[in-house]
């Protein structure tokens, strides 16, 4: 631990950017799981709910009551969709379509890129790091008295940057992909949940309030 903190201390210029990126990726990765918590659950009985209040009280009240649940995916998808029923199933399917391709995906890639780029910039700090220390270290040798012995610890302090570059990455990399693979699975139940929501929809036979 000690020796980090030497590392910390001589290459500050490369260690807390570094640390930096390192605490800025565990913020990203926190970030995504609490967007990603909770997406399209108990879409059934919300259905029904939904469909209660179309007959009862028409559109804008069904849109108020949508609008008052947590899973923002759940609502910027069912509002869509009901707010297009007042021109019909075929309408609703429209808004449907833009609300997924315009607003939802957007959303549910947020702060993918922004994870990829500190993990390959981190990686290449840290590269860079290591070689500017190591040159520094072998220059040092070159003109040292003592030998290789008493530059040993500098060497071991250069590769601190590596290290801590691979250290940032690796989880980044990792979350990069685990998202993108949970993102495919919202995707398959996205398309699901509109087809059990037209189902719903055509089922509404009386003129809807709007």
């Amino acid at each position: 631990m000690s020796s980090f903190w030497m590392f910390v201390i001589n290459d500050w210029i490369f260690a807390i950017p570094m640390l930096a990126m390192s605490v800025c990726g565990i913020a990203l990765i926190t970030w995504r799981i609490l967007l990603n918590r909770g997406l399209l659950q108990n879409t059934e009985a919300h259905l029904e709910t939904l469909k209660a209040t179309l007959l009862k009280d028409g559109i804008k009240a069904a849109v108020t009551l949508n609008n008052n649940q947590k899973d923002w995916l759940g609502v910027l998808l069912f509002s869509a969709g009901i707010k297009g029923l007042g021109n019909g199933i075929p309408a609703s399917r429209k808004e449907i379509n833009n609300a997924v391709e315009f607003e939802i995906i957007p959303r549910l890639n947020f702060l993918l890129p922004t994870m990829l780029a500190i993990a390959k910039i981190a990686t290449m700090v840290g590269l860079l790091g290591t070689v500017i220390s190591m040159i520094g270290t072998f220059t040092k040798i070159q003109e040292a008295q003592g030998g290789v012995s008493e530059q040993a610890g500098s060497i071991g302090l250069a590769l601190f940057a590596t290290a801590l570059g691979l250290v940032t990455a690796i989880p980044l990399v990792f979350s990069h992909v685990m998202f993108k693979a949970q993102i495919n699975d919202f995707k398959l139940q996205i398309k699901k949940t509109v087809q059990k929501f037209i189902e719903m929809a055509t089922t509404l036979k009386t003129p809807l309030k709007p």
